[in-house]
């Protein structure tokens, strides 16, 4: 049996500044590694960068959030994400309702609601002490 997969709603990647500055990081090493052949996985280190910039995000749809990495991937569904909590530099994170802390790579304070809003959630504040 085949399965089809759907496209999510919203996918948040890495700036793709990252890509450039990875693809720059490979030309300027190519001198260096063709110097001896020796040095030559030396080219290995900007072109993992660069898959990692190209493949590094968060997927989200109505049924979950999936976080990619440079090698493999994390579904949670959205009945186990209990809180999406910013840090101070900005990032987020998925407190999961086992107490597990998960990074969403590429989510920040900026695309936080747009990212709610794709996975059909509503954003609730919290409770004000009187």
């Amino acid at each position: 049996m085949t399965t089809v997969s759907r496209k999510p709603a919203l996918r948040v990647r890495k700036p793709g500044a990252l890509i450039v500055a990875a693809l720059v990081a490979f030309v300027g090493t190519v001198p260096f590694a063709g110097a001896r052949w020796q040095l030559a996985p030396v080219l290995l280190i900007p072109l993992a960068i660069m898959v990692w910039a190209w493949r590094a995000g968060t997927d989200v749809d109505a049924e979950g959030l999936r976080v990619r990495a440079l090698a493999g991937s994390t579904f949670v569904p959205w009945s186990r994400v209990a809180e999406l909590a910013p840090d101070p530099r900005g990032r987020v994170s998925a407190l999961l309702t086992d107490g597990k802390v998960l990074r969403l790579t590429g989510v920040t304070t900026t695309n936080l609601a747009a990212v709610l809003e794709a996975g059909g959630q509503e954003i609730s504040n919290p409770p004000t002490p009187d």
